[in-house]
């Protein structure tokens, strides 16, 4: 099987190689010059130093080339993913990628899951969900993809996948804030459980179903982004409680931290909803100036006590 991978980030890379370790794999990145550094180094050397990309991995700066594969794998930071997949349609009409772009019934998933890039890039293990409407196109995938070391899971609740997927990137910004300030492991525990809670009443609210957050899509992946030391968005929160600027953090990660501008989107959608989530109308108040990062935990440790 012929799997082209578009986005040469980290994550785009550690997909690469551990696909490439039973499949043909194409690493796609709009910039050539990224490709002839890569193709000269064999080695990601900005995103994942030290791990060799192996022989058999092809590298392309060119889209057509590129998406003559059986399976399309876009691996862009969330802001390039609308204007990939339409140059993708344009580039390969016979494929369909992104159901908004291309209609409802477009056979399209998403994976997701607690796996950092640089424990996949190296072989260590791990499971991730494969979430589609079409729970046959998600089963096909996971018997195409899976192996020993990157073990797949179906799922038909891409809603809910969705939502865990970018939701626990606000709860790992949190989780960091409240780790800088030295509030200890019980404060971390409160604040992921509660976590849990914000991401399943908007995800229930927007159709998911709540099983999906007690699964890896919800809180395997909230567990490990929220107290693993790879996370870049608990490394934001982190840096903000020792009071650094968001322009000097964001500078210095040199990797996107999708939490930064997922949180307004999900502060405003919640509100819209009519869903409560104290935790992130806190994180996006520290993230635009509106508060203090120790003001933010405060205002959560005080807030009334409710029934659970």
């Amino acid at each position: 099987m012929r799997i082209a991978v578009f986005g040469a980030g980290a994550w785009g890379t550690a997909l690469a190689l551990a696909f490439s370790r039973n499949h043909e794999v194409v690493l796609w990145s709009r910039e050539a010059d990224e490709i002839a550094t890569l193709a000269a180094d064999r080695e990601n050397r900005r995103y994942l130093p030290g791990i060799p990309l192996p022989a058999g991995l092809q590298l392309s700066a060119s889209l057509g080339d590129a998406a003559q594969a059986d399976l399309h794998l876009v691996v862009t930071p969330l802001a390039g993913l609308r204007s990939t997949a339409r140059a993708l349609q344009a580039a390969a009409p016979g494929h369909q990628i992104v159901a908004e772009e291309l209609g409802p019934d477009a056979p399209c998933g998403v994976l997701t899951g607690p796996s950092f890039a640089a424990e996949v890039a190296q072989g260590l293990p791990a499971a991730v969900t494969i979430a589609a409407r079409d729970l046959e196109f998600a089963r096909y995938w996971v018997h195409a993809l899976h192996d020993n070391r990157l073990r797949l899971y179906a799922n038909d609740d891409l809603v809910g996948a969705e939502v865990g997927g970018a939701v626990k990137n606000v709860m790992a910004i949190a989780a960091g804030v409240a780790d800088g300030m030295g509030f200890g492991l019980n404060a971390r525990a409160a604040l992921i459980t509660r976590g849990l809670a914000e991401i399943t009443r908007l995800g229930v609210a927007l159709g998911g179903r709540r099983d999906t957050f007690m699964g890896l899509a919800g809180l395997g992946d909230l567990v490990l982004t929220c107290t693993g030391d790879l996370s870049r968005n608990r490394r934001v929160g982190l840096l903000l409680a020792e009071g650094k600027t968001l322009p000097d953090i964001l500078a210095a990660l040199g990797h996107v931290a999708e939490g930064v501008s997922t949180t307004h989107e999900v502060a405003t959608l919640a509100a819209r909803l009519g869903v409560e989530m104290p935790i992130t109308n806190a994180v996006e108040g520290v993230l635009h100036g509106r508060l203090a990062a120790r003001e933010a935990v405060e205002q959560l440790l005080a807030r009334d006590p409710k029934q659970e």
